[in-house]
């Protein structure tokens, strides 16, 4: 996945503002603690976080991007 995919895909599902406090403030358990940015950072593969982020809001992530 694109990082501008990823991008796009967070802020339809949390809306802009939302998406970013969530990428520097939850630490993912399925990302071994790490937040978004820090895992983008450090080049996890986008589609490896997207599903880390399935997982932590499930229903918070319509089906049409899962």
């Amino acid at each position: 996945m694109r990082l501008t995919d990823f991008w796009g895909r967070l802020e339809q599902a949390f809306g802009a503002p939302y998406a970013r406090s969530i990428a520097a403030d939850h630490a993912f358990t399925d990302l071994g603690g790490r937040t978004i940015d820090e895992a983008i950072a450090q080049g996890v593969d986008t589609a490896t976080i997207w599903r880390a982020v399935v997982t932590a809001y499930p229903d918070r992530v319509p089906s049409r991007l899962r």
